[in-house]
């Protein structure tokens, strides 16, 4: 019978003790995700930013050395990121392609120009600095004219303001949501050793002693939880380097540690904390209230 009783504690003990790792790794895992997602989310709207091409448009009358000199201009710039020459050959050749005849024969001229395709940095991608740039290249008076996409780089700018809105709300929400699922795993696992707490406080043992085997073995759970979110973590980040190359994920390898690591010690902090106010709230219990 005895025996019976003692496999029943075991399993019930060992249950509570994989409910808290599990809980843990759950919330310790989605908060990983969110904090690669927010240091990454600015990296994406970046590279989108700078996807955005414009298009710089040259008169007939530009001559070679124009055109380089303007090259030169870019290469010197701090708002270029990357900048590619298009010339009415190649822009002909591009509309055939596309269209699928040839219409250079039909009007037997090209109407096209020499052009540059330039991505600005995502930092200038906003209205009032595409604005000025475009201001600033209007001077050159042999170019023509100059195109990007206006409504687009204002939708970007205003959505990636109320994306990051939103992050911040989430994130908030999962801190709490975290904080309070561990806390809960944890007074679950203190509760049924309740009544061991109340009975070393009985024999004298001070509460800091009584305290310090809970909080240790808290902290112990804390740290398998989030040992295994690390693991799952690593194993999410090796999948998209592996199928999202472009992304350069493990580029800032400073960063990935320093959320690893905060991970890690958020694991430790919030069981640590948990397994003190749930001991602490035995202790100041009465003993007819343990019942």
């Amino acid at each position: 019978m005895s025996s019976s009783f003692d496999n029943f504690q075991k399993r019930r003990l060992i249950t509570s003790y994989f409910s808290v790792v599990l809980s843990v790794f759950l919330v310790l895992f989605l908060l990983g995700i969110l904090g690669f997602f927010i240091i990454n989310s600015k990296k994406l709207s970046d590279d989108f930013r700078e996807g955005i091409a414009m298009s710089v448009y040259f008169k007939d009358e530009a001559k070679d050395t124009t055109l380089v000199n303007f090259k030169n201009e870019l290469k010197a710039s701090k708002y270029t990121k990357t900048f590619t020459y298009v010339s009415k050959d190649v822009a002909a050749k591009q509309h055939t392609d596309i269209i699928g005849e040839n219409f250079l024969e039909f009007l037997g001229m090209n109407p096209l120009q020499n052009s540059y395709d330039i991505h600005l940095r995502a930092d200038y991608v906003v209205a009032d600095s595409i604005a000025k740039i475009e201001s600033k290249l209007r001077e050159n008076a042999l170019i023509s004219d100059i195109v990007y996409d206006k409504q687009l780089v204002n939708m970007v700018n205003d959505n990636v303001k109320k994306v990051s809105l939103w992050i911040l709300i989430i994130s908030g929400l999962f801190c709490i949501i975290a904080v309070l699922l561990i806390n809960s795993s944890m007074r679950l696992s203190i509760h049924s050793n309740r009544f061991i707490i109340k009975t070393m406080q009985m024999v004298g043992a001070t509460k800091s002693f009584i305290r310090r085997p809970f909080i240790w073995r808290g902290v112990k759970l804390g740290m398998i939880g989030a040992g295994i979110a690390i693991v799952a973590l690593l194993g999410v980040l090796f999948y998209i380097d592996t199928n999202f190359p472009n992304l350069g994920i493990f580029n800032d390898k400073l960063t990935i540690g320093a959320i690893l690591l905060g991970v890690f010690g958020t694991g430790i902090l919030i069981t640590w904390l948990s397994t003190y106010f749930a001991t602490q709230r035995f202790l100041n219990l009465r003993t007819d209230d343990l019942y």
